[in-house]
């Protein structure tokens, strides 16, 4: 209500620089970005992103991230379960190594990566005598995206289950449900939105990861360059338009996943406000 007292002039003095400054630090870039994809014109844009190693770059990227997101989705879960329901030896340094890789540059992960299974690596000659290639390859790909990604689903996760409590699962263990019925009749309905927006934030960090991925790849064109690596490339042999080009499929995942985001937001705040109206006729009938 004191919002809405506020005089027209003192809400636009703040509204207006946040939105001035939205534009143009968001929209003006896509702008640009969208400007320089066409600038030879619609041709030429099909053919950057026709061209085998912009495909090889997004079957790369896809495929990292149909490995890494499902991988940190499983892991979510049950990191977010244990911490949340369980009291165990060790359950505050599980939490920190789950915030640990949003503390480390990606390409210091790239790098200890590097110096663990690179030819001259710690595990290097075991594995180059088993034949088995990870740096330089799909395996290390995948780790380093992996490791980027680590806590998106159960950083999401932990918040709604500690807020959401024991009583539940404790009530269906005391009426004889096992441990998969919890959770997939009391546990899982009443986090699937929260779930469903950590998996899209791991999905969007794992199509756009470039530090810890640049040093694992090698850069080898048409097979370990996913799309941010191939738009480097692109830009440093000044082939601008290509690179725009190859940028606008990025942007564009960008532009999905934030629809999906806002998609999620307001399914769970119906939910939410469904669940508080049938609380209350409850109460009062």
């Amino acid at each position: 209500m004191s919002a809405l007292r506020t005089p027209a002039w003192q809400r636009a003095a703040l509204v207006l620089p946040a939105v001035g400054l939205a534009g143009l630090v968001l929209v003006l870039p896509l702008l640009v970005l969208l400007l320089g994809a066409m600038a030879e014109g619609w041709s030429a844009y099909v053919d950057a992103i026709d061209e085998r190693s912009a495909l090889a770059a997004l079957r790369l990227t896809l495929t990292v991230a149909a490995i890494a997101v499902p991988l940190n989705t499983v892991f979510g879960v049950v990191a977010a379960w244990a911490v949340t329901k369980f009291e165990f030896p060790g359950r505050s340094a599980l939490i920190t190594l789950i915030d640990l890789p949003l503390a480390v540059s990606p390409v210091i992960s790239g790098l200890v990566y590097v110096l663990l299974f690179g030819a001259q690596g710690l595990l290097g000659e075991w594995l180059a005598a088993h034949d088995i290639q990870v740096i330089f390859a799909l395996p290390g790909i995948v780790l380093a995206t992996v490791f980027v990604t680590f806590p998106y689903v159960a950083r999401e996760l932990i918040p709604v289950m500690q807020q959401q409590g024991r009583e539940h699962e404790e009530a269906a263990f005391s009426l004889g449900a096992n441990g998969w019925q919890i959770f997939r009749r009391v546990t899982l309905p009443k986090i699937k939105w929260g779930l469903m927006y950590g998996v899209i934030l791991c999905n969007a960090r794992a199509m756009g990861e470039f530090g810890a991925v640049s040093v694992v790849s090698g850069h080898i064109r048409g097979k370990t360059n996913t799309l941010p690596l191939h738009v480097e490339i692109l830009y440093n042999e000044y082939n601008h338009v290509a690179a725009f080009a190859v940028a606008s499929l990025l942007a564009l995942l960008a532009v999905v996943t934030l629809v999906l985001k806002s998609w999620v937001e307001a399914k769970a705040v119906r939910d939410l406000r469904a669940a508080q109206t049938a609380a209350l006729d409850e109460e009062l009938t």
